[in-house]
């Protein structure tokens, strides 16, 4: 049993994605190889999304960067999770046909105000790490989990 390949997308690929990302490679401890993308990437990781992991989830995100979509075009993945509505409608077709999730997400960064945008980044990274925590109990993807940690194939 091969190890869990994850792709995580949205548009930007600075907030929503980047959250999901850093989560599940947080969350999975390790047993999953875990990436995201976007659409149309925007230069950097918005600031909020970096503060909302390092602050709430102790995630180090010293590796979080942008990264177009068209860079994992030819990947296996077992799962593509799309976050955001415009990445669920131009999705592309991925080989071995992977299992597509589409979990919506309002896009944090149109919050009106500091304060607004700051608690838009705290509900969407809470609303995706409460979906991980569901989506990895599930039998198929807690057993490829477990098969990871056995066969010690667990990375940082």
């Amino acid at each position: 049993m091969e190890r869990l390949r994850v792709l995580f997308l949205c548009t930007g690929n600075s907030a929503r994605s980047q959250i999901a990302e850093a989560l599940l490679r947080k969350l999975s401890r390790g047993r999953a190889d875990v990436f995201s993308a976007g659409v149309s990437p925007a230069r950097e990781v918005h600031p909020m999304a970096l503060d909302v992991l390092e602050s709430r989830f102790s995630v180090d995100t010293a590796d979080l960067f942008p990264k177009h979509l068209d860079r994992f075009r030819g990947d296996r993945f077992d799962y593509v999770i799309t976050v955001c509505d415009r990445s669920a409608e131009t999705c592309p077709t991925f080989p071995g046909d992977p299992e597509r999730i589409h979990w919506s997400f309002d896009d944090p960064v149109k919050g009106n105000g500091e304060e607004a945008q700051r608690r838009a980044f705290e509900l969407v990274a809470n609303g995706l790490a409460a979906r991980l925590r569901i989506w990895m109990a599930l039998p198929a993807v807690h057993l490829r989990l477990d098969a990871a940690e056995e066969r010690n194939e667990v990375r940082p």
